[in-house]
């Protein structure tokens, strides 16, 4: 049984916990935040004894196997970048793994910050990119895999809220499919200024791009247009994420909360989906993959740091093709100050 433990205490924390309901081979044992008042209301209401206001003292002393970081990636009083000092932090008390809430990086100084702490680290860091765990997405991965839609031609990928917020559940969508194939080059597009002094999730409001990878797939992207929205039955800002997989001999469609499949064999099928139900077994799945990384080094986790850092990368350099209106060739080493650059351009 893996011991684990919380730092942060917000709505998002409340999903990872919850998730231990479907978990069997770990125990969330002690919850670190600094406003109290949160603090116990997530203890008393997870049932964790265990209590800290001081990340280091609750590393030092409960030694936990698997630290969930599940802050902000920004300090809401200042545009101070978290998640590089509280990584850094788990990687110098030795912990064996940590879940990393998306994003990974905001802009550039950060990116490089953390690409430089996984060269380096001991820690198996993992990103919280969990749809790729949902039940019905396993399943039609399952299908392409087996190459039920034959041959992928293209994806479609898109998410109503920016590319800050969900591109990284987006792009490890996109990848899951394809056995986590590079992106070599992106043409990219941005626009709104209105979400740049975002307390949690600074970018442009639009973004656009179409991808090559190395396979030879093209991909297009769309977070926070109208032509996201277009495709979603939910009117919500989070209530559409979406991956389209085109192939030879049909497609798979997953959605926030509806599916489809086409295949020769099968005709076409589709149907609803309840996101909650299928996201709290999802979280489980992938805690669950950390444990397997943490018993066998060849069960590495398909959201592990250096392949979220290259997903990560890719939306860096479509901000940056939508600021210079070229060609970004992938992976590049995103310039700093790219929040005053987008506040000049848009």
């Amino acid at each position: 049984m893996y011991k684990t433990a919380m730092l942060g205490s917000g709505g998002r924390a409340r999903g990872h916990a919850d998730a231990y309901r479907f978990v069997k081979r770990g125990r969330l044992a002690a919850i670190c935040d600094m406003n109290e008042e949160l603090l116990n209301r997530f203890g008393d209401d997870f049932g964790i004894s265990s209590r800290y206001t001081d990340l280091d003292e609750m590393l030092e002393k409960e030694k936990p196997d698997v630290l969930h970081i599940v802050t902000s990636p920004v300090l809401p009083s200042s545009e101070e970048r978290l998640r590089y000092p509280l990584m850094k932090r788990a990687s110098d008390h030795g912990v064996p793994a940590a879940i990393v809430e998306k994003p990974v990086a905001i802009e550039g100084e950060d990116w490089k910050q953390i690409a430089g702490l996984a060269e380096e680290t001991k820690t198996k860091f993992v990103v919280n990119t969990q749809l790729n765990f949902h039940p019905k997405n396993l399943e039609l991965k399952k299908d392409v895999a087996e190459g039920r839609i034959g041959e992928i031609k293209f994806i479609d990928a898109s998410a109503r809220s920016r590319a800050a917020e969900q591109g990284g559940h987006v792009l490890q969508l996109v990848s899951s499919y394809i056995d986590s194939s590079r992106p070599v080059r992106i043409l990219g597009q941005i626009a709104g200024s209105e979400n740049l002094n975002s307390a949690s999730h600074p970018s442009p409001t639009h973004t656009f791009g179409h991808v090559l990878y190395e396979n030879g797939l093209h991909v297009s992207l769309a977070f926070g247009t109208e032509m996201a929205q277009m495709a979603s039955e939910d009117p919500g800002i989070y209530g559409h994420k979406r991956v389209f997989v085109a192939g030879t001999k049909g497609f798979v469609h997953w959605r926030f909360s509806s599916w489809e499949r086409s295949t020769l064999e099968g005709g076409y099928e589709g149907g609803p989906l309840n996101y909650g139900e299928q996201d709290v077994v999802a979280q489980a799945n992938f805690t669950e993959a950390i444990f397997d990384w943490l018993e066998d080094e060849k069960n590495v986790h398909p959201t592990h740091l250096k392949q979220s850092l290259v997903e990560n990368n890719l939306i860096l350099g479509m901000y940056y093709s939508g600021i210079t209106n070229e060609i970004i060739e992938l992976p590049f080493e995103p310039p700093d100050g790219l929040m005053d650059m987008f506040r000049e351009k848009l």
